[in-house]
């Protein structure tokens, strides 16, 4: 099976969301949510990214996680990675239940394609304070990919992990998985990358763009936005509408998209140190905003 018959099937059973000029989106992916152990990337940047998503949560935004948002390789199972980083999930709870929640999954926790797997492991959780099992993220569904349609224009953008170009991390990703928690996660602690990672792999980063944009091309120019090889990529109108929101473990800064007003902006979230010798989490706009209209093609 190719990278274009993979992209070709996420985008057929792609779950539709109609948005408008009115809607407000933030994209983030690669969170890499772990245990909080030395192994744990997003450990260094979770204060950055809760307060980052509470900013949304206050400003409506809708919040849109393009896959890998749980690190299921290194970890064996959610619910350590849960009690690890619970206040970050009681928030994304709050979207949840307001139905501005919109989960896509990735090759690390390409395990939620499976419902039944979903249901049984985040549907609740045990809460020690009244020794009951508490709702987390009842109904929720988790995708491949998600299209957001413009109610006016009929715009497309097209939303889903990346790894469908990436065909080792998408074919043989039990393997990988098995390789990462048996060798590279205790390489990881000691700073040996894992070479199979796109993230960590530039060569291999820059075949899996190629894929995807000669699909987009093939495609009229379908705007798409991916995450996966970590690497931020914002085009300008007339190139090929190939975007990537980053991840959110970079080091001392997460990044993300931004839809709002018509309009897609790159932005990255980091920790500052203000005049007076205090530390801030302020947002920086890196690209943009730039109308979506600016990238329809007939």
């Amino acid at each position: 099976m190719s990278s274009k018959t993979r992209l070709d099937r996420a985008y057929k059973n792609a779950k539709r969301i109609s948005f408008n000029d009115n809607s407000k989106f933030i994209l983030f992916s690669d969170c890499h949510r772990g245990d909080n152990s030395f192994a744990d990337d997003f450990a260094n940047n979770r204060n950055i990214y809760y307060h980052a998503l509470r900013h949304y949560y206050s400003e409506g935004f809708d919040y849109c996680e393009l896959g890998d948002g749980d690190e299921l390789w290194e970890n064996l199972s959610f619910q350590s990675i849960f009690y690890a980083h619970k206040n970050v999930f009681m928030l994304m709870k709050q979207f949840h239940d307001e139905d501005r929640l919109h989960m896509i999954w990735g090759n690390h926790d390409m395990v939620y394609r499976d419902p039944k797997y979903v249901e049984k492991h985040l549907t609740t959780f045990f809460d020690p304070k009244t020794g009951n099992n508490e709702d987390l993220f009842c109904g929720i569904t988790y995708n491949e990919a998600i299209v957001l349609e413009h109610a006016d224009t009929k715009q497309e953008l097209f939303l889903t992990h990346g790894h469908q170009a990436d065909w080792w991390n998408f074919l043989f990703w039990k393997w990988s998985r098995f390789m990462v928690r048996i060798l590279w996660k205790p390489l990881n602690v000691m700073g040996i990358a894992d070479p199979t990672s796109p993230a960590k792999n530039y060569t291999e980063l820059i075949k899996i763009e190629k894929r995807t944009k000669h699909w987009i091309t093939e495609n009229k120019n379908l705007i798409t936005i991916v995450g996966h090889t970590h690497r931020p990529r914002f085009p300008e109108p007339g190139d090929i509408a190939y975007f990537n929101d980053g991840s959110c473990v970079h080091p001392r800064s997460i990044t993300g998209l931004e839809i709002e007003n018509g309009a897609i902006s790159l932005i990255k979230w980091q920790v500052i140190t203000s005049e007076d010798g205090n530390l801030k989490i302020d947002r920086f706009l890196l690209e943009g905003p730039t109308k979506l209209a600016d990238y329809k093609t007939e």
